[in-house]
């Protein structure tokens, strides 16, 4: 009977060690580091993932997930670069719509203008062909 209430607390203290937080004191300092990096990207704050993953791997390069971290960190890096270029292509885009806009009411004008032209010369063909041709000499 002893034993049995051994076990079961071995197996309590077991468990409850598995349990226990990241933050736990006794947790390796590189690991709570790289989790919160992780927690970070896994929230979406990408910017202070990749703050977390180079303070990691500066803090400790050889520990055994530093490879991970890197990959992680390269891939959040990546990311936020592509969001700086969408951004800056949707402005891009918006400022070349605005530009086709503009030519486009230009064209539009021109198009009135060269109709007015057309109609004008047409006038002046009908009132050139009405009056009385002068003979060359």
């Amino acid at each position: 009977m002893r034993r049995l209430g051994l076990a079961a607390v071995l197996l309590l203290l077991t468990a409850g060690c598995a349990s226990w937080p990241a933050g736990w004191p006794l947790a390796r300092p590189s690991a709570t580091l790289l989790a919160e990096a992780d927690r970070l990207a896994g929230a979406g704050e990408y910017a202070p993932a990749v703050v977390a993953y180079d303070e990691f791997l500066g803090r400790y390069p050889d520990d055994g997930e530093a490879p991970r971290a890197l990959a992680r960190r390269d891939t959040l890096a990546s990311i936020l670069a592509a969001r700086e270029d969408l951004a800056r292509l949707r402005q891009e885009v918006g400022r070349l719509a605005d530009d086709l806009g503009r030519r486009e009411a230009e064209l539009a004008r021109l198009k009135q203008e060269l109709a007015r032209r057309q109609a004008e010369l047409e006038r002046l063909k009908q009132i050139d062909m009405r009056l009385p041709q002068r003979r060359l000499r």
